[in-house]
């Protein structure tokens, strides 16, 4: 998967669109991920015990990382991710737009 936690990524589709948010967490079983702030959720909940408050609860659900774009730190644009080994044998990710190593 081109797409790792703690990266910035835009939605490209979906009722979130053009929103930019932090990855927290990414499954790649199911090649999805799950951005701070995007595809909120709202949630039923009932009390259980002093543990959990009911009411309805906002919650992130995971989108599809076909859904999503990398941002390049360097030049701040929506980029596609490629691979190049390094001297030293490592493989990085650089963005396509300026050439610059991401990892």
């Amino acid at each position: 998967m081109k797409i790792r936690k703690n990266d910035t990524v835009i939605s490209i589709a979906g009722k979130d669109k053009g929103k930019k948010g932090r990855v927290r967490r990414v499954l790649p079983k199911e090649d999805k991920v799950m951005v701070e702030g995007l595809n909120m959720i709202k949630r039923h909940s009932r009390t259980r015990g002093r543990a959990r408050q009911s009411g309805i609860i906002e919650l992130e659900a995971p989108l599809h990382v076909s859904n999503v774009v990398l941002v390049c730190n360097k030049c701040s644009k929506p980029t596609r991710v490629g691979f190049r080994s390094l001297e030293d044998g490592r493989k990085v990710r650089i963005c396509h737009s300026c050439g610059e190593v991401i990892d």
